[in-house]
């Protein structure tokens, strides 16, 4: 009725386990005529259960037969009705490893040999393993052959380690750009002391040494076409070099904040400079004018290079990200994000149609000119990476915050030295950093400008061979697609 209340008993709190093991015993109350005795297992469904997972398991490998002594010719096996047969091919006749009585073959898939007069029939269904002569003798009824599928990744060649031949000092402060002369004759370098200077290549003496900057120097650059070197510098000035008077013949004005990089254009007379005002600036050498200001980029730009086709100007920036430039418009054709940190450093292969990038996190190779992500190095620096550079034979030399030197095979991306600088004496162990690096013309010497004051020239170790340095190389098992 409406009006009336049942009252109810209070609810025992039951745990989990309890409403499980409560649950349990219902079932085996329903479904076991016996109490702690387990039904018999059926077998039927045990034999189609293991018959399923045998299947499952071992799809091209079939269980043979019994094989008797002297039945086996030891140039092929043919059975009157189906049957498979493992060839594996060695250099001289091949033989059956057998044992005494019943034996359980493991052959993978069938395959068909050719009849020959001594062949010999077996009846019945028959399989066998042909084993190469000169081979270990192996029970293969206890192992399962695999097939080895090769490596579709490109292997490395041999490369020579290289060396350090000379160490070059008379910088008063670290040493932060590099660019070598078009006839190979001399390269300049950019330091913290605000000088610029010219030394010979074969011989590392000082020819000639360049004032004017007010702040550290951190680009430097040599034109092809004109007797003019370009530098640039944390002063926010970019300057034109006339090398036949010594002395500054032109200054570009623009740049908000300092200078950090810079390049020329190959074919066309003009000037990139990138800068912490996060913006590359595009000048005309001859009249000083500022053609574009290429903004896009959320940070510092930090590294850029230049091509003769589209896109001719790339740049990459401490906001992590790489961009094509469209020069005609100014405007940005594409852009790569592809890295998680600061993309310092730059190369352009001298002769492919892709560059590499450098950040800490990784250093990932690039087409062009579409920017198609190609792979990543096969290793990690872990560091900070603040210059590299590649030559026509495909070596990678990349530079480290903490001196660490690496080199690297461009096809593969297989990393064949790891070398460290050594400071020079009077400095301190952090001051081992790379900040800019370069090769020479000819690909054949490698220049590296430090944190220690010094400059130092590497070059391939002649005495190394295959058997005193080799090939350590593993294919990657899992390739990253980013």
């Amino acid at each position: 009725m409406p009006g009336t209340t049942v009252e109810m008993g209070p609810i025992e709190p039951q745990s989990l386990k309890k409403l499980c093991l409560k649950s349990l015993k219902k079932s085996r109350d329903l479904f076991s005529p016996i109490h702690f005795q387990l039904a018999p297992l059926d077998p039927e469904s045990k034999r189609i259960r293991m018959s399923h997972k045998i299947s499952v398991e071992y799809k091209g490998i079939k269980v043979g037969s019994e094989i008797v002594p002297g039945q086996v010719n030891t140039a092929a096996v043919e059975a009157s009705g189906s049957s498979n047969i493992l060839s594996i091919s060695g250099p001289g006749d091949s033989r059956v490893s057998q044992k005494g009585g019943a034996q359980n073959a493991l052959v993978v898939g069938p395959s068909l040999q050719p009849k020959t007069q001594n062949d010999v029939g077996v009846s019945g269904k028959s399989t066998s393993v042909i084993t190469a002569s000169g081979s270990s003798e192996r029970n293969f009824s206890n192992s399962v052959i695999m097939e080895r599928i090769p490596s579709k990744w490109p292997r490395p060649i041999w490369r020579p380690p290289w060396k350090s031949y000379r160490v070059i000092s008379g910088h008063l402060g670290w040493v932060r750009s590099i660019a070598f002369d078009p006839s190979n004759t001399w390269f300049g370098t950019g330091s913290a002391d605000r000088t610029i200077k010219i030394w010979d290549v074969g011989s590392g003496r000082l020819k000639l040494t360049l004032t004017g900057h007010i702040e550290q120097v951190r680009g430097l650059a040599v034109s092809q076409r004109h007797t003019y070197m370009f530098s640039a510098g944390d002063d926010k000035q970019v300057k034109c070099w006339d090398l036949e008077q010594n002395k500054v013949v032109r200054s570009y004005h623009g740049h908000l904040s300092g200078v950090y990089c810079l390049a020329l254009h190959p074919t066309i007379d003009l000037l990139l400079t990138g800068g912490r005002d996060s913006v590359c600036r595009v000048w005309d050498i001859r009249t000083k004018v500022q053609a574009f200001a290429l903004s896009g980029h959320d940070n510092t730009v930090c590294s850029v290079f230049t091509r003769p086709t589209d896109p001719q100007v790339v740049t990459g920036s401490h906001d992590s990200t790489i961009k094509f430039w469209d020069l005609r418009y100014g405007k940005t054709m594409l852009t790569l994000t592809h890295h998680k940190k600061s993309v310092r450093a730059m190369a352009l292969h001298p002769t492919k149609h892709c560059f590499a990038s450098a950040s800490a996190d990784n250093i990932k190779k690039f087409s062009l000119p579409k920017g198609e992500f190609l792979h990543n190095m096969l290793s990690q620096q872990k560091t900070i990476i603040n210059a590299m550079a590649v030559n026509e034979d495909g070596v990678m030399a990349t530079g480290g915050d903490n001196g660490s030197l690496w080199f690297w095979d461009w096809k593969s991306g297989h990393n064949f030295q790891q070398a460290q600088t050594i400071v020079q004496p009077g400095s301190l162990d952090s001051e081992a950093g790379i900040y800019a690096l370069s090769y020479d013309l000819t690909g054949s010497r490698l220049v590296t400008c430090e944190a220690d004051k010094t400059i130092k020239m590497w070059k391939e170790d002649e005495d190394a061979t295959t058997e005193t340095h080799p090939l350590n190389f593993k294919p990657p098992k899992d390739i990253r697609r980013f």
